[in-house]
């Protein structure tokens, strides 16, 4: 029953983790008053810098000197995975700007949920997919990913006869050829599965801060502090880059922009909340619980963005039939969701 119950909770902090994540991108389109790095700089700031150390050193303030002893391969495997992951993230942001939040979501989740579920298990216990829960993961994901192709298409078809700046729908940032936008969104899906790679194969350290007395929930988020600094470096590199080249920093000094730091600050808490709760999900869906909490987490996150898709009316020029494939898509994805929770059983 204990651990039922333990399954449960898991399965309803990868949900949870999925709505904050499905939701981030909402404020973006009501901040067309700043350019598209000062949003992305200030959001990578407070979710990648100040929310973990903030968490870090109110649960963990020992945990430097765990870091400086955990083991040193993890260490390295959470610098260099979390530094590819950070690139993902800026190629999101990008493709998130250029073809709106229901496309870009739908193309990132579907290629980041695929390789992040499976790639753990191959790398952590590949004789696990055999077994009847490795069988149960694998069909959930392969019902995922029929599902998101479905709205992969739809959106495609709405592009095709409303236009990428119908898309958009007034996001911040400016609107590009829609082959590069598209592989950008690629390109991000494959570096966002890095993320749970990373977070997988860097498990040692989380080993080694529980064996030196810190909670589950603060060793785990010691991997969290380290991946996200790192892949801070390659998002504010590019940002003060663009802030040179269109001299744009003086725009957080232009009246109104008490508005526009919070909802900057909204998308840095949403999204860097979604990342912690995801982190105290995983242990909780047992030995495969990488494989499991992130495709649930990411499939939940492309159902809210679509919905919000919706009522922010990105389908309101689509024809019928793509709507059509979109509900569909939405209804394979929540057979999915639900085969997915109980994969683990």
């Amino acid at each position: 029953m204990r651990m039922n119950s333990m399954l449960l909770a898991g399965a309803l902090l990868a949900i949870l983790s999925g709505l904050m994540n499905g939701s981030f991108t909402l404020p973006m389109r009501f901040l067309g008053r700043w350019e598209w790095e000062n949003v992305w700089g200030l959001f990578i700031v407070i979710s990648c810098l100040l929310m973990p150390a903030a968490i870090v050193s109110a649960i963990a303030p020992q945990s430097w000197i765990i870091i400086a002893h955990a083991p040193a391969h993890a260490v390295w495997i959470a610098i260099l995975t979390g530094f590819a992951w950070g690139f993902g993230a800026l190629l999101f942001g990008q493709s998130v700007s250029a073809i709106g939040i229901s496309l870009a979501n739908t193309l990132v989740l579907a290629i980041s949920s695929a390789l992040g579920s499976l790639l753990p298990i191959l790398l952590l216990a590949p004789h696990k997919l055999l077994k009847p829960s490795g069988e149960r993961i694998l069909g959930a994901v392969t019902v995922e990913l029929a599902g998101i192709a479905l709205c992969g298409w739809a959106g495609r078809m709405r592009e095709r006869a409303a236009g990428v700046d119908a898309e958009r729908g007034g996001m911040v940032g400016h609107a590009r050829p829609v082959g590069v936008a598209l592989l950008m969104a690629a390109g991000s899906g494959v570096l966002s599965a890095v993320f749970n790679i990373g977070f997988s194969l860097a498990q040692p350290i989380a080993d080694y801060g529980r064996a030196a007395g810190l909670s589950q929930f603060s060793s785990v988020n010691l991997i969290w502090w380290i991946m996200l600094g790192a892949g801070s470096v390659a998002n504010l590199g590019f940002c003060f880059y663009l802030f040179r080249k269109n001299g744009s920093i003086k725009k957080f000094a232009q009246p109104g922009r008490f508005r526009l730091y919070g909802l900057s600050a909204v998308m840095a808490l949403l999204w860097g909340g979604s990342i912690f709760v995801y982190g105290a999900s995983a242990p909780r869906l047992g030995s495969l619980g990488t494989s499991i909490g992130w495709p649930l987490s990411l499939a939940v996150g492309l159902l809210l963005a679509n919905a919000i898709g919706i009522g922010l009316g990105e389908w309101r020029q689509a024809p019928a039939r793509a709507r059509t494939w979109m509900y569909s898509g939405i209804a394979v994805l929540l057979v999915a969701v639900i085969l997915l929770s109980r994969a683990s059983y």
